[in-house]
């Protein structure tokens, strides 16, 4: 075993913090998870962006409306995750 070492200001740790406790997690289980993500993944397990939450939103908010309006249907999960996939 090793230890890694991560700086971090109070606010955020102790909001992720009682993020993670709510999915019965400690910040260091979190933070291995996210190791063995990144090994497995070969990569980042998520897309970076530099859009803003107010941006994603409203680009889901279109897309919503526009699946909507076009009738669009998904017979299970999967489908529907893979077509967001293709995104």
């Amino acid at each position: 075993m090793t230890t890694v070492n991560v700086r971090i200001d109070e606010k955020t740790k102790a909001e992720a913090s009682e993020v993670l406790a709510g999915l019965g997690l400690d910040l260091s289980s979190a933070i291995k998870m996210f190791l063995r993500q990144v090994t497995t993944e070969q990569g980042i397990p998520f897309k970076p962006t530099r859009r803003s939450d107010k941006e994603i939103v409203a680009q889901w908010d279109r897309e919503v409306e526009e699946a909507l309006k076009n009738g669009k249907r998904y017979k299970n999960a999967e489908e529907l995750f893979a077509d967001l996939d293709n995104d």
